[in-house]
């Protein structure tokens, strides 16, 4: 076989390497790095933080809550502190979805560790501000990073990252 054969095919296999494991084991890792920064950058606050922020109106009596007023689309993450667990979900009206996994309306899960006492912190990640244009690759890139499939509330739906 010829040199320059041989050549031709360690450099096609060397570019099958670099296409095919390599370039998305780096993309994953800068998805990864990148829902990171979003929610590092981000507010955390306790459940009973949340509950008095969405409770404040600034009006009368009768007067809407102010987070009504402030309502984002985006992702949240609840963190699960007592069992390091996390739940990963996306909303348009962010500060309602939320509000529901704590009153008993959203994941049954996280309602009945939060009711049996398990310590809870919520992020937020505003899909205006995150640079990914759809909440479901947000919500999908995050439930990656935080593992929330495999170790945590969010339940597999046959989803492959």
């Amino acid at each position: 076989m010829p040199g320059w054969l041989i050549a031709i095919f360690v450099i096609f296999g060397l570019l099958l390497l670099v296409f095919g494991f390599i370039i998305p084991q780096v993309q994953k890792s800068i998805i990864k790095d990148k829902i990171n920064s979003l929610a590092n950058n981000e507010l955390e606050i306790s459940v009973s933080d949340f509950f008095k922020m969405r409770n404040k109106s600034f009006g009368g009596r009768g007067s809407p809550q102010y987070v009504k007023s402030r309502q984002f689309s985006g992702v949240y993450i609840l963190y699960n502190k007592t069992k390091n667990m996390y739940y990963v979900g996306q909303a348009q009206y962010i500060f309602d979805r939320v509000n529901a996994h704590f009153t008993g309306k959203g994941n049954g899960d996280v309602y009945a560790d939060y009711k049996y006492g398990d310590e809870f912190t919520i992020k937020m990640i505003s899909l205006k501000k995150s640079g990914y244009r759809s909440l479901n690759d947000l919500e999908r890139h995050t439930i990656m990073t935080y593992n929330a499939f495999s170790k945590g509330y969010n339940k597999t739906r046959g989803n492959k990252f």
